[in-house]
């Protein structure tokens, strides 16, 4: 009589435990490719965003419209980092890692979740300024990575 009283009382403990692993997490692999398999959360129709997962740190891709990696970004608890991948590497801006304005200041949205915001800012040279801000940033996304004086 106490199994029976147990099982239906672990088979409900397994069914809380499972729900959230059949959650869809972001794939651990796929960083650094032109099309990788997963879901493009763009919110921009002229561009590719692509979220990868690794323990409690979140990788944000940018490609443009033919799929060529121009950036990527770490998201971790405690900061945000440009990583040295696509053809913009050199072009990522961050609160924790800020660059001077560019050129061209018209940025457009192409990301948001995580508690972050993606922007791309494309360049008169045809270079983009990738930037990621956090989600409470409601100014310009330049404005908001101009980091401490």
């Amino acid at each position: 009589m106490h199994i029976r009283r147990t099982l239906p009382s672990l088979s409900l403990l397994a069914g809380l435990l499972a729900g959230p692993v059949l959650a869809a997490a972001p794939p651990a692999t796929g960083l650094g490719q032109s099309w990788p398999n997963t879901t493009d959360v763009s919110t921009h129709p002229n561009w590719h965003v692509y979220v990868f997962a690794r323990g409690s740190t979140r990788y944000i891709q940018i490609n443009d419209a033919q799929g060529v990696v121009r950036g990527a970004f770490a998201r971790t608890p405690y900061s945000l980092v440009g990583l040295p991948i696509g053809t913009d590497a050199g072009n990522l801006s961050t609160p924790d890692e800020p660059l001077p304005p560019p050129a061209s200041r018209q940025s457009v949205q192409v990301y948001q979740g995580d508690g972050v915001q993606a922007f791309v800012a494309p360049q008169p040279d045809g270079t983009a300024r990738l930037m990621l801000v956090s989600s409470d940033c409601k100014a310009d996304p330049i404005n908001c990575n101009k980091g401490s004086p």
